[in-house]
């Protein structure tokens, strides 16, 4: 009998715990919304139009299941206990030694994982070739440089289970290109490595506020300006919550922290955020700078305001460089992390595409390719995008001939490419290529 009870004491402990987050869900409303997740709606039983919502139900089941009483505390609890395991409850997140944690999207560049040919890379600094040429062409001098991934400078709290990749590594084989492509661009893997101090977050996948400083100070040295924003002064250590953390433990408090500078000068366009897509400043330096940059640019913009007169900061991963015209830029500046060098071959910036000359009629025919007008171009200019039918040498450009000019093209990664061309659209192309050292053509109409 004392068993018997002890029994029905348990399972109703059991079915009352399970009853917790959906009475939860009921009386208290939905959990808040953790990392970069979006807040869980409930589901209306009609649509727009006054008809019955037929898709009540999956709606419902989401909304329950986004949004359940202690739902981030539950997914807090369930990490930690796998962390005592050495285990990871998120797939994005690699769990290292003395609580460090990094982003599973570099995995690719440091365990070499990630496929990389003479075409990508030749593909990648090709186009940041022609931005640059485009930006001379403006007035503007031009500057990329690569933000190093987290695992490429603090490997020694990777764990064992991912052994690092021999050889050059993707962001080393595009530095040598771009060295003979004559782009301008500043190597911070060399800079970062000789600091003995973490520049990087331990819980989070991006440099600090003093690695941000020591990259400001390498960025302005060099484009010929001044800087010594590394030297400080930093405001005393404030709470930060990374972004990795964030993911692992969405109920918890991070207890690392950040030095965030004391001395910048400069002010912004109003409802803006580091994370803004676009973000115009006014500052105390002297020109104007158009820069384009992802999430690593939200701690080091500040420095760069404060380095110029006027500056725009863009997060378009398709760089529109004609903006640069419109600014009256006197600098441009092209950042982007390691692991998302791929969006070099996947993203065309927008600009007119250069004139060559080239002797169309030299060429041999080549296979057909795909040819079509798509994507926006600069007023007074039409793009046209497509792809090769056949290989091509892995440093060939691509051209394209129409209305009596021969024009380059970026390049986009599987033999693609796209191009603005002056003046209207339509009427016949040729494509031109190069393989095994032979110029090829194609014709193709629109």
């Amino acid at each position: 009998m004392k068993e018997r009870v002890i029994a029905w004491i348990f399972v109703l402990l059991a079915l009352a715990l399970c009853l917790v987050p959906g009475l939860g869900l009921l009386i208290a409303g939905p959990s808040e919304a953790g990392a970069n997740e979006v807040p869980a709606r409930s589901p209306e039983l009609t649509a727009a139009d006054g008809s019955l919502n037929t898709g009540y139900l999956p709606e419902l089941a989401d909304y329950a299941n986004e949004g359940f009483f202690l739902r981030q505390e539950l997914i807090t609890l369930y990490a930690r206990a796998l962390a005592l395991f050495g285990r990871s409850a998120e797939d994005d997140v690699v769990l290292g030694s003395d609580g460090w944690l990094y982003y599973a999207d570099e995995l690719g560049d440091y365990s070499g994982t990630a496929a990389v040919d003479e075409r990508e890379i030749f593909t990648a600094a090709r186009n940041l070739a022609l931005m640059q040429e485009y930006c001379e062409s403006l007035g503007a001098q031009f500057l990329f440089f690569i933000a190093p991934n987290k695992s490429s400078l603090y490997p020694g709290n990777m764990p064992g289970s991912y052994p690092r990749a021999e050889g050059e590594s993707r962001a080393e084989l595009l530095h040598g290109e771009l060295d003979r492509q004559g782009v301008a661009y500043l190597d911070l893997f060399e800079l970062f490595s000789a600091r003995e101090e973490a520049l990087y977050f331990e819980h989070d996948s991006h440099w600090n506020s003093r690695g941000a400083a020591l990259a400001a100070d390498a960025v302005n040295s060099a484009l010929g300006r001044p800087g010594g924003y590394f030297g400080g002064p930093f405001a005393e250590g404030e709470a930060h919550s990374g972004d990795l953390f964030e993911m692992l433990y969405p109920a918890a408090a991070d207890p690392e922290t950040d030095t965030p500078p004391l001395s910048l000068d400069f002010s912004q366009g109003p409802n803006t955020r580091p994370d803004s897509i676009t973000i115009d400043t006014a500052g105390g330096g002297e020109g104007t700078l158009l820069m384009f940059r992802d999430s690593f640019g939200e701690l080091l913009y500040p420095y760069m305001a404060d380095s110029f007169a006027s500056a725009r900061f863009s997060r378009q991963t398709a760089y529109d460089l004609t903006a640069a015209a419109e600014l009256g830029a006197d600098v441009v500046v092209v950042e982007i992390v390691e692991r998302n060098l791929g969006w070099l071959a996947e993203y065309s910036a927008v600009f007119p595409a250069p004139e060559r000359e080239l002797d169309v009629s030299s060429a041999l025919e080549g296979a057909a390719c795909e040819l079509a007008e798509a994507g926006s171009a600069p007023e007074g200019f039409h793009r046209v995008s497509g792809a090769l039918g056949g290989d091509c040498d892995a440093d060939s450009p691509v051209y394209i001939a129409h209305g009596g000019a021969v024009y380059e093209a970026s390049l986009l990664a599987g033999g693609g490419f796209t191009a603005c061309l002056s003046g209207e659209g339509g009427g016949e192309y040729t494509v031109l290529w190069y393989e095994d050292g032979r110029l090829l053509s194609a014709g193709a109409n629109i």
